[in-house]
């Protein structure tokens, strides 16, 4: 959590909103990680969505949400690996 100083002078608490935002990003990211770029946005929405929960997200389905969706990227990847036996794939 953290305490910023707005032009008015009162203190604001940016913590939870910053824990909100995370969750949707790794909904978001975790999302798109089935289709382009797995390898580096599963594991990105699984560190967001492990840091969202972590800090008290109001967002707890978004979050979950997102920490499955970065699994299932990183099994997808790995799926589809095998079936290529290449360390890269393509459609």
């Amino acid at each position: 959590m953290q305490l910023t100083a707005s032009a008015t002078g009162r203190t604001e608490h940016t913590g939870p909103r910053d824990a909100d935002g995370m969750a949707v990003a790794s909904f978001v990211l975790g999302l798109l990680g089935l289709l382009v770029l797995n390898i580096f946005l599963g594991p990105v929405a699984i560190v967001l969505a492990v840091v969202a929960l972590w800090r008290g997200t109001q967002r707890r389905g978004r979050a979950i949400l997102g920490l499955g969706l970065g699994i299932a990227d990183l099994v997808v990847l790995v799926t589809l690996m095998q079936l290529d036996h290449t360390v890269s794939w393509s459609f």
